[in-house]
């Protein structure tokens, strides 16, 4: 009994200690005067690297209009870069595409007809990270509006 009362205050007295050591830490964190420079800086790196993967103008999935432009765009971009040779580009943006399309199976059996084997081994391979990008960066943006 008593040795269960001291491993309830310890606990407690540990527990407290890790709080008040958490908003010590955190109120010195946030009191440095590069804080706010450096959370800028990351952020604006963050954004850089977003706009590199070609994410950065996916449009609201609530939108049909901006979607099916969204979808044109991509599809269009995509089969230029593949005519000019720029297979990673080109297959970056028709996955894009699919990853927005109503009707991927479709699609995806059109551009396995008309697309080379290897292109196509490259788009199915990247359909589905770049799926769960699109739902992310859209889960973000709802969080981001709330």
């Amino acid at each position: 009994m008593l040795d269960s009362k001291i491993g309830s205050i310890a606990a407690g007295i540990g527990g407290a200690l890790l709080i008040g050591y958490c908003i010590y830490f955190d109120r010195k964190r946030r009191s440095d005067p590069n804080f706010k420079k450096r959370l800028r800086e990351r952020r604006r790196k963050q954004k850089i690297a977003q706009e590199k993967s070609g994410l950065a103008r996916i449009p609201d999935l609530k939108d049909p209009g901006a979607v099916q432009q969204f979808f044109l765009d991509e599809i269009q971009l995509g089969e230029e870069l593949l005519a000019q040779g720029d297979y990673e580009k080109g297959v970056d943006h028709l996955t894009n595409a699919i990853a927005v399309c109503g009707q991927p199976q479709q699609l995806l059996q059109v551009l396995q007809q008309t697309l080379p084997p290897p292109v196509f081994q490259m788009l199915i391979t990247k359909v589905p990270t770049v799926s769960q990008r699109i739902v992310s960066a859209q889960i973000l943006a709802e969080d981001d509006v709330e």
